[in-house]
């Protein structure tokens, strides 16, 4: 098999696939791994040192942070909850901020598209203050300002959607963003049972091939935190996981020559639920006085 056709979005994947490589016959260098287990949801942190780690995982240097959700997947009691919890612990713990400091959260993506949806739907169920804090500041001046922004994509606006963003981070002058988008994996187990958490920033669309500009620090002067949830499995890599015989003629033979991706049949109330933990999350991290009852009769 070709690993480096073998496609996904997560650092954890892209390890585990080095690893797995039999041609790779020394340690893997320049990255750091360890997992830890939180309210019953299981944490992996990858951290690319430098340059080589960089290059044998084709992913930047930085910390990458999954969430394992296999029981929030399954709707156990207070599931969403608990994981929600542990998503706002690892935020916090990835957001350089000082009290009072703005962040700017974006959902990227097409909302008429339901496993690109991610980004926009988490955008709907935030708690947005700046508005507050600025004009009420003596009934909201103790709550963190926040601001939040669909942008849509290339398609529908004839914008980018990190121009957009950028013209807002220029007018609101945001201390950090965070960037809300969907992913690609290629083991089918993490498709919508997954959250990446990374201090690194994105680039839209490079899980379905089509990958824009990127959202991260060197581009917008601010820290740049990207939460992922992986949607899709690219179907080329997910038949050479099985088939390690299958080369580009079988995948097309396969495809009739398509780009195709997989989804779960239940894609619609995936998305619901996984917008509803990602918004949580980041409600959570971003305003600390709040619990989950606060946050509920903010947007619902």
């Amino acid at each position: 098999m070709n690993w480096n056709q073998i496609r996904t979005d997560l650092a954890l994947e892209a390890k585990e696939l080095w690893e797995q490589d039999p041609s790779h016959t020394t340690e893997l260098r320049g990255v750091l791994a360890r997992e830890t287990k939180q309210k019953g949801v299981t944490v992996n942190t990858v951290q690319i040192l430098d340059e080589e780690g960089e290059r044998q995982l084709g992913k930047p240097v930085g910390t990458y942070v999954t969430l394992d959700l296999v029981d929030y997947g399954k709707k156990e009691r207070d599931s969403l909850r608990r994981a929600a919890q542990v998503l706002a612990g690892q935020l916090r713990s990835l957001l350089p901020l000082k009290k009072g400091q703005a962040v700017l959260v974006a959902g990227l993506g097409n909302e008429a598209v339901t496993p690109d949806a991610i980004g926009p739907k988490t955008v709907r169920q935030l708690v947005v203050t700046r508005h507050l804090v600025e004009r009420m500041p003596t009934m909201f001046g103790a709550y963190r300002p926040v601001s939040a922004i669909a942008p849509n994509v290339l398609g529908l606006t004839g914008l980018e959607s990190a121009e957009v963003v950028g013209g807002v981070v220029d007018r609101a002058g945001p201390d950090c963003m965070i960037v809300v988008d969907a992913l690609a994996a290629s083991d089918l187990r993490r498709v919508c049972r997954t959250v990446q958490l990374a201090d690194t920033g994105i680039t839209p669309g490079s899980g379905v091939q089509n990958g824009r500009a990127a959202f991260n620090q060197e581009r917008f002067g601010i820290p740049v935190i990207a939460v992922g949830v992986p949607t899709v499995a690219h179907v080329p890599t997910v038949a050479r996981l099985y088939d390690e015989t299958l080369d580009q003629a079988g995948v097309d033979q396969l495809t009739g020559g398509q780009s195709m991706v997989i989804t779960p049949q239940d894609m619609d109330a995936q998305v619901e639920r996984l917008s509803k933990l990602v918004a949580w999350g980041i409600n959570l991290a971003l305003q600390e006085s709040m619990d989950l009852e606060d946050i509920a009769f903010f947007v619902e």
